[in-house]
Parts: C-alpha cells; structure tokens; sequence
C-alpha cells in the first residue's frame, strides 16, 4: 500500500505539469502563426479631410480588405507636420513591415525615411516626393506630365492669341513644383500665349483685380486641383465674367462637388483625372513584403476629362463604385463566416480542454487526499523548526538593539561634549567683540568668521541632538506670542552677508509686518536656518531669494522660493525623509535638516510642502492664533527687536567693507596664483591672505581648467570636494595639457585617508594638505615649490646644449624639452626657422609656444632658439677643423660678422677669443 501512495504521489504532479506545458505550447503555435501570417501596413496621410484624400483613404481599405492577410493602419496627420513624424516613428518602433507615406513638405521627413530605411523597413512614396533617393518606390501620376498636358489643352483649344493665368498650390511640395515647370515650359514657349499672372493659392482681392483689369477679353486660367478651379470661377462670376474664362482644373473626382460634376455644370472647361494610387500602393506594400521587385518609380496615367467624354468617365466611375460596394459587401459577409467558424472552433477546442482539465483535476484530487496526510505530518516538524529559530532571532534582535541603543548614546553623548568648548569659543568672541565696541572699533573679519561658523557648528550639533530626541519622541513645545515678519527680519540679517557677496538677489516681503503667531521661536529658528541654508547652497551666484509672508484665512504662509537648481520631480516626494540627499546634490549634506524641519512644523500642527519649476520652494503654513496649543505648551518671552531697529542699527554691512592689514611687498611682478574652492568663506578668507604675495585669481570649480588654461597661473591651490569635477581630476586634467604641466598644484582636503593620499599622488599633485592647515605651513609650501620651480627652470636654461642627449626624462616636462630641443637641432643651419614654425611642428599655437616657454625658462622663445645655436656654436669652436665662418652658417646665423657681435654680447668674449682660450 505505502509503494501504491508512493507512486501517486510521484507520477500525477508529473502528468499535470506535462498537460499543462503542452497546452501552454499549443496555444503559443497558434498565436505565433496567426501573427506571422500577417502583413502589417501602416499609412501616413499628411493633408486633412480633402475629398481626394478621403477617396485615397477608401480606396486603400477596399484593396485591403480583398486580402484577409493585410493589417492596414492609417494614421491622419491632418497637415500638422509635428503629428506626421510623430505617426511614422510610431511605425518604425512598431517595426511595420512596410510604411506608405504621403508627405506633406519634401523636407521634413527625410531622416525618418533614411531611419526607416537603416531599419530595413520598406517605404513607398505616395502622390508627393521628398528629398531624399532612401525610399522603396514612388507612386503617383507625373505632374510634369500633368502641367504639360493642361498647357497642350490650352493651346489645342483654339488658334487664337490667348491670356493664360496660372493658380499654383500654396504649398512646397512636389506635384505643386512639377506641375508649374511643366505648364510653364509650354506657355512661355509658345507664340500665341502669354501667361499674365501666376498666384500662389488664391488670393481673392488679386485674383479680381486682375480679371477687371482684363476687361471683356478671353482668357484661360488653370488651377492646380479643382476646388482652386470653383473657387475662381465663383470669383469670376460675382464680377460677372465666368462667360469670357475658360477654367481648367486637376484631380477629376466623381463627387457631388467633384470635377466631373463642374464639367457637367460648365463651370470648368475641363478637369485633368488625378487617380489617388490607393489601390496601387496597397498591392505594391504586398508585393515588396513578398520579396518581388518593384521599380523605383510607378507612373498612374491621367487622362483630360472634358464635356465631350465627362458624362463617358461618370458612368465608368459610377459603375466602378457600384462594383466595390458588392466586393465590399461580399468581404463583410465573408469575414462574418470566417468569424463564425473561428468563434465555433474556438468553442470545440476549449470543450476539448475543459474535459482534459476536468480529468487532471480529479486526478490531481485523489493525488491531495495522499499528499495531505504527508504535507501535515511535514508541517509540524516545520512549526517546531521555526518556533525554535523565531525565538533565536528574538535574542539576536534584542541584542543589535541594545548595541544600536548604546552606540547612539555614545553618539549623543559625544555631541553634548561638542557643545562646551564650542560655547567657550562663541563666549570668548562675544568678549572679545564687546571689548572692541566698546573701544569703537568693529570687529576684524577673522572674529567674525569665527563667530559665523562656530554658530554653524553649534547648529550642526543641535540637529544631530534634536533628530536623537525626535526618534525618541521627547520634544515638548514652548510657544510664545511672537511677530513673525521681525522674527523672520531678524534671521534674514544673517544672511545678507552672503547674498552681497554672491550677488544674490535677496528679499523678504509681507502683507502684514505686525502679524503675530504663536511658535516655538527655537525650533522656528531651527527651521528658517535649514531652510534658508539649502536656498543659498543650491542657488548660483547672481541668482534670487524671495521670503513672502502672507495670510490666507485662518492661516499664514511662508514660503521661501529660489531659482537654483531645483530637485528632480521624481525625488521630490521623498525631499522629507531622513538622509535623503538629491541625485543632483553634488554639495555635503547630512540629510536630517528637512526631516528635522517637516517634524518641527508638524509639532505646531502646520504644515510645510515643497514644489520645484526653475528653483524650489518650501511653503510652511501655521494656524493663526493659539487655540491648537495645550496651556502647559504656552509661554511668555520678551518682545524681539522691530525690523526697521536691527536694520539702522546693523554694524557688519558686508565682507566688501572689512578689512585685513595687507602687505603687498614689493611692486615688481609678483607670482600668480590660481585659487579653486567652493566654500565662499574660506576662498574669501584665503584669497585676502595670499594677496600679500601673490596675484591672486579665485574660481568655484566650475570654470577652474578654463582659468588655469586661459591665464597659465604660476601656481595652482585647489580643493578636492567641488560641484562638479573634484580636485583629483582638474589635476589630471592640468598635468597631463602640455599647456598647463609645469604648474605646480596643493590640493586642499579633509581626507587624510591613505587611499586619497595615492589618488592625490596618482594625478600628479606636487603637495597634498589635509584640512585643517595651518596657513604658515600653507605659505611655506607656496614658498617651497615656486623656489624649486626656479632651481629646475635654471638647470634648464643652462645646460640647453645637455638636456637634447639626455634619456632619463620622463615627465612631460622634459619629453617637451626633448621634443623642443631636437626640433631645434634638426633646423639649427636654417637662418630662416622661425617661432611660427617651431610651433606647427610641436603642434601647438605660437601663443600656447610662448606662455610655455616663458613659464619654464623665463626667455621668450626667439632668446632660447638664439642662445641653443650659441650653446651649439660654443661646442663647435672647440674643433679646429671647423672655421668661424663655417660654425656660423652651421648654426644658422646670416652672416659671421652678426654670429660674432651675438655671441659676443652673450659670453664676452669673441669667438676667435674663446677658441684661443679653449685650446690653452
């Protein structure tokens, strides 16, 4: 009995997976031949709702229909070129097997067809052509031909001299251009016509003008389609001379409002049948997806319709459109059998597989009565395995817990210590500020920096200690009467500095400066500083900052809107939560300031919501008065200080007014100093110390290889953290542009780690400080490195003759000098090598030569090509055999008597002397 279990329980999963895998199978046959069997077609008709379109249209889904295979889609531009590129690429994704198009300019499309056709997907040009030879075949009639024949009508008419006025289309597309070149080649160049007039559409004000001009004279106007044609033979009838014009139309529609029907009418003349190709690109589309060639061109012939044969044409057309209404009949009849028999098929083969079904599950019923009875037996070991594991992992929890809780109390611990010797430091500078009020001196500069980004610090600590007591869920609300416009004022002061130096825009504006609301003015504080904090970090130089208070109801809003760089919309919505940082935020950032800001305001029952369009702006809402707060949550504190008091009585107006002691040593050309970093305090703070001894050039980072490339600085002090490239990769950047090499580089870092100390070695910087520095060590360095520039510039300059045979070079530096040297050399007989051509051999601008030389040597380039041929010369003048005159012209030098006079003025001595004093 247990082998007869045993077996059930083995083989029916096995019959029912089999059963349903075959199935699956099957049905995936039948819909992959069902879709492989069919032609998909897509059409792209470009112009609206004209009757000859419309007729294009039916006449494509009747041929269509007469072949069960093709799935023809026709997508209607209605002459918006935008929505007709947007059809055909649709197409083109879809991957169609062929595209009809019937463009509306010969343009605009060229690369979607050079698309399609990179794509191999076929495209046949209907009724118009574009510019470009990348499409299958072109249907349509020749409207070359066209214009021709309507000239050749003209002239056939009678023999008489005749007036002719042309009505073009008015547009650019192909049957219009070809039709007037055809028509025009057969008027202009015959006797007995003369062509007065050539509009483009039908303007009705010119159009009459012209016929009144023409009087009672006979006359023979020709219009590009037949609606044109009517419409200026309405014209010519409300002036009363429809009798003295002869009109000539094109297209020959059997319509109510057709061409046939105006020539009946005698309204036109005659009317040139145009056929629409409908029927024709269809079978073509079949033929090109059946693999069969098809010529480049296909032409539709057309024939003159006029009142000796119209009546003829009607009949044919009417007994034409007769016939299709019986295919097409016969087509949906067919098609309901077709869906008839698919609908009954479709019936027996589900019946087949429900009596399968039926059969797998009652085997597979009899395989779970077995198959129960084990799995319960299973499950209980199961239960006790898992009762066993949850409550180890209970003891683990409990005990990550206990260790995350001690070391975020370790953390927090360590941030309360923060706290002391940063309130000793802000303690010492109030002092210190005091004393020189006091005294009637405002504060230096340095105590100011000091005191603003002790401040900072001290808020840093603050928000990692209020994000630890709102975890623990521990705040208590202490919120007093408070006008918030000074409130607001009285943080907006701590923040001009900035915006003046930055160029900021900054502005607070409100409805109401004596309205009042009840907050908690520490954790409000908190908020604004967040807030206003980001604002200035995200918003460029030269940008704007807006603070609008206003009340809306019960309610006052605050927003702070500026027009940085703004934040993704689609991390928008996770802006509040803690640790976020944008991907677009390239700046260091905690990600708890938001957080902390969106639970101090939910802690006052507001609200505060962000939006970003060309910047960002946080709107914070709060309920007016104090009914939303317990009594134990209320305070009483003293009245802040009014706007218009803070603003008379403000005594830091700025950085642009401080001043810091500078010695600007000597006036002679001082070293040139290139300073790359982003915090605006520091570069400010940097650049007015180093402006002692250096010309100083400041740049954020985001033009700093443009200014190193631009101004060729002596020196170069970068940090590593920048907005967009970091200071590893300028110094790669600066080392390895020939123009740039020889600068020598400080990278500035609070990395101290070994792997950015290799980095930093990596990318060829000469000396790598860790923040913080001492400025001593800093203007030391400068010192240092500027010195063994110039011990290095003079090895070069005096060992030129040397350098050329060396092989131990290796930085570009020297292969540069090599390279320099060698070329020299080379050409050292020629008296005409120049600096230009020196340049173009060392594929470098005559500018670029120069900077470069300058800043190696400290020559222009014209003194170090003189003073190599000399060095050379000096060589040569220890060989007897070599006469002066012979070393001269060897060196490059015009004449020996100039070659004496130069190396003269350069050694002192003649040549002939210094030969004599060689050989003693």
């Amino acid at each position: 009995m247990s082998k007869i279990k045993f077996l059930e329980v083995l083989v029916f999963p096995k019959v029912y997976r089999m059963l349903l895998l075959l199935l699956l199978v099957f049905f995936s046959c039948k819909e992959s031949q069902k879709t492989s069997d069919k032609i998909s077609i897509g059409f792209s008709q470009g112009l609206g709702n004209h009757p000859w379109r419309l007729a294009m249209n039916h006449s494509m889904e009747i041929q269509a229909s007469l072949h069960s295979e093709v799935e023809l889609n026709i997508q209607k531009a209605e002459n918006s070129i935008n929505k007709q590129i947007q059809d055909i690429q649709k197409m083109i994704d879809r991957n169609v097997d062929v595209i009809i198009i019937s463009p509306i300019d010969p343009e605009s499309l060229v690369s979607l067809v050079e698309k399609a056709a990179a794509k191999n997907i076929p495209v046949i040009l209907l009724d118009r052509k574009i510019n470009s030879e990348k499409y299958t075949t072109y249907i349509g009639a020749d409207n070359m031909e066209i214009g021709k024949e309507a000239a050749n009508y003209i002239l056939s008419d009678s023999k008489n001299y005749k007036k002719v006025i042309e009505i073009k289309g008015d547009d650019h597309s192909s049957p219009t251009i070809e039709r007037s070149l055809g028509f025009q080649e057969i008027i202009k160049n015959n006797p007995n016509t003369d062509l007065i007039k050539t509009f483009r559409g039908l303007p009705t004000g010119a159009f009459r003008k012209t016929l009144d001009s023409l009087g009672n004279q006979s006359l023979y106007v020709f219009a590009f389609n037949d609606e044109l044609a009517t419409n200026a033979w309405q014209v010519a009838r409300n002036a009363g001379l429809e009798n003295q014009i002869k009109f000539i139309g094109v297209d020959g529609l059997n319509t109510k409002d057709g061409g046939i029907q105006m020539v009946l009418d005698g309204k036109l003349n005659a009317t040139l049948l145009y056929p629409t190709g409908g029927a024709e690109a269809i079978e073509t589309a079949i033929k090109i997806h059946n693999g069969i060639a098809v010529p480049k061109r296909i032409k539709l012939s057309t024939t003159i319709i006029d009142r000796m044969n119209a009546e003829i044409m009607r009949n044919q057309f009417d007994k034409i459109i007769e016939q299709q209404g019986v295919i097409e009949n016969q087509v949906q009849a067919v098609k309901k059998q077709i869906e008839l028999y698919s609908s009954q098929k479709e019936l027996f083969r589900w019946s087949i597989i429900l009596l399968i079904l039926m059969f797998c599950l009652v085997a597979y019923a009899i395989y779970l009565i077995y198959a129960i009875k084990t799995k319960n037996k299973q499950l209980t070991l199961t239960n006790e395995r898992i009762t066993i594991q949850r409550n180890q992992i209970e003891t683990i929890a409990d005990e990550l817990k206990d260790s995350n809780e001690a070391r975020v109390n370790f953390f927090t611990g360590l941030s309360h210590e923060f706290k002391t010797p940063i309130t000793l430091i802000l303690s010492s500078l109030e002092s210190l500020m005091d004393s020189g009020k006091t005294k009637g001196t405002k504060p230096s500069y340095e105590l100011e920096l000091i005191n603003k980004n002790s401040n900072r610090l001290l808020r840093l600590v603050d928000n990692l200690l209020d994000f630890r007591k709102i975890e623990n869920q521990t705040f208590n609300l202490r919120v007093s009467r408070t006008n918030i416009y000074d409130f607001t004022y009285a943080i907006f002061r701590d923040f001009e500095n900035e915006a003046r130096k930055r160029n900021i825009k900054f502005e607070i504006h409100s409805q109401n400066k004596n309205l009042e609301l009840y907050i908690d003015r520490n954790l409000m504080d908190k908020v604004y500083f967040n807030l206003l904090s980001n604002a200035f970090k995200f918003t460029p130089d030269n940008g704007k900052i807006e603070i609008t208070i206003q009340e809306k109801g019960n309610q006052a809003v605050i927003s702070f809107k500026d027009n940085g760089i703004g934040i993704p919309e689609k991390e928008i919505s996770n802006v509040f939560e803690a640790y976020f940082k944008g991907s677009n935020n390239r700046k260091n950032s905690s990600g708890i300031g938001l957080h902390l800001s969106r639970q101090f305001i939910e802690l006052h029952l507001g609200k505060i919501e962000v939006s970003s369009f060309q910047g960002t702006e946080f709107t914070i809402s709060l309920y007016k008065g104090n009914k939303h707060f317990n009594e134990d949550q209320m305070v009483k504190e003293h009245s802040l200080s009014d706007a218009e008091s803070l603003a008379k009585d403000a005594v830091f107006t700025g950085l642009e007014d401080e001043t810091i002691t500078q010695n600007q040593g000597s006036q002679g050309e001082r070293y040139s100093l290139l300073l790359v970093e982003d915090n605006s305090d520091l570069s400010f703070f940097l650049s007015k110390k180093l402006q002692n001894e250096f010309e100083v050039m400041v740049s954020d980072g985001t033009d700093a290889i443009d200014k190193a490339l631009s101004e060729i600085p002596d020196i170069i002090v970068c940090d590593v953290n920048l907005p967009e490239k970091n200071g590893f990769e300028i110094c790669e950047i600066l080392k390895n542009d020939l123009r740039t090499s020889h600068i020598p580089v400080i990278l500035l870092t609070a990395l101290d780690n070994k792997e950015s100390y290799l980095q930093g070695l990596k990318s060829g910087v000469d000396l790598y400080l860790t923040k913080p520095f001492s400025y001593p060590i800093l203007i030391q360095s400068l010192r240092a490195l500027l010195y063994n520039r110039e011990k290095l510039r003079y090895y070069y300059t005096n060992n030129i003759g040397r350098i050329v045979d060396s092989k131990s070079f290796g930085s570009i530096e020297q292969t540069f000098v090599n390279n320099l040297n060698q070329l020299i050399k080379t050409n050292i007989d020629n008296p005409d090598f120049s600096v230009e051509n020196l340049a173009d051999l060392l594929n470098i601008s005559r500018i670029q030569l120069y900077r470069k030389i300058k800043a190696m040597f400290d020559v222009n380039v014209s003194d170090y090509i003189n003073n190599f041929r000399l060095e050379q010369a000096k060589s040569m003048l220890q060989n007897p055999e070599l006469t002066i005159s012979e070393i001269a012209y060897k060196t490059g030098f015009s004449s020996p008597n100039y070659f004496s006079t130069v190396f003269k003025n350069k050694f002192g001595v003649s040549p002939n002397a210094f030969r004599k004093s060689a050989k003693e």
